[in-house]
This record gives C-alpha cells, structure tokens and sequence, in this order.
C-alpha cells in the first residue's frame, strides 16, 4: 500500500513549479524552522506567549520521542533506499524513515497551538501548515505514507502532553480553561 501511494504521487511529480514548492516546503519543516519562529513569534506577544511557550514543549516531546527514540527502535530505511524507481528531490538523510520527524514536529506545533488558542488565525494556519509540509515529504520522496502517518499521530500526542505538561509544571504562564475556551490568537 505505501509503495502504490508513493507511485501516485511520484506521477504529479515533473512540474517544475509545484516540484519547487514541494521541496521548499519540506525545507520550512527542516528542524522544526517554521515552527520555530512561530513559537518565537508568539513568544514575543504577550498575548499569545503561552501559546508558544506550549508549542515549545510540544516540539522538544515530539522531538524526544521521534527523533531520539523511536527511529532508532525501529531502524526503517527510508523509501528510496529500497524502491529503486523512487529518486528522492532533496539530499539523502542520515538518520531513518519511522516516523516522520517534519510531520510529527508540525502536528505537535499545529495541536498545541490549536489547544492553547482554540479559535483564531493561529490553529487554522498552523494544521494548514503541517498538512502541507507532511505532504511535501511524500512528495520529495523521502518518506513512506506510514511514516507521515505515524508522525502525525505522534505530533498531536505530543501537542496534546504539551498543554498537560504546561499547565502542570508552568501554571503561572496558563490561563483557566474557561479563559482558553474564549481565548482568540
């Protein structure tokens, strides 16, 4: 099933345009550098500094458990080390394939910033976002779907702890739930 999606997508490959813009977006989820600068972003707010400061925790979880625990657990080789039709359009990396560092990064962002604002500009782009940046490495070539999948599901765990993790161990930067409910960023 992996190999046939990625064989689907490989065929919308070829456009130069959307090619260019597959593989800047991969580039904007490259060590969480979007997310970062949002974080920052709404760091520098005073409005919105808890929401970023649980954007930050959600992206230091989700880079725990992605990058240092599980692909090193689970040791898959990425996809175009074993299908030899697929040329990957980005550089080969070094580390492995399960589960996908960009989408798990860009769903912890998306779901902490979802849960802290709960309404707003902010959610609605940053799971726009995260879709996109996900798609872009399937597209790229540098993952399997299972993998964007498994990111994805470890992001919004991780995005999901983070506002866990904030509320407990930072009251003070967190706002009542009902506060958050009527909260807009």
């Amino acid at each position: 099933m992996d190999e046939s999606i990625l064989y689907a997508i490989g065929q919308l490959s070829g456009l130069s345009w959307l090619d260019n813009f597959m593989i800047a977006l991969s580039w904007l989820g490259d060590n969480g550098l979007v997310w970062c600068i949002m974080a920052v972003i709404m760091l520098i707010r005073p409005q919105t500094r808890w929401s970023g400061l649980v954007c930050v925790i959600s992206m230091l979880l989700s880079l725990f458990f992605c990058n240092l625990l599980i692909k090193n657990l689970v040791a898959r080789p990425r996809p175009y080390e074993m299908l030899a039709w697929l040329q990957p359009m980005v550089s080969p990396l070094p580390d492995y394939s399960f589960p996908s560092g960009h989408a798990a990064s860009s769903f912890a962002a998306a779901t902490a910033v979802a849960l802290a604002c709960r309404s707003g500009k902010w959610p609605v782009a940053a799971f726009a976002t995260a879709i996109l940046i996900s798609f872009s490495r399937l597209y790229v070539g540098v993952h399997y779907p299972s993998d964007v999948l498994g990111g994805i599901v470890l992001g919004l765990f991780s995005g999901y702890a983070a506002q866990n993790i904030g509320r407990r161990f930072f009251p003070r930067f967190f706002p009542s739930k009902i506060a958050v409910a009527k909260r807009r960023c």
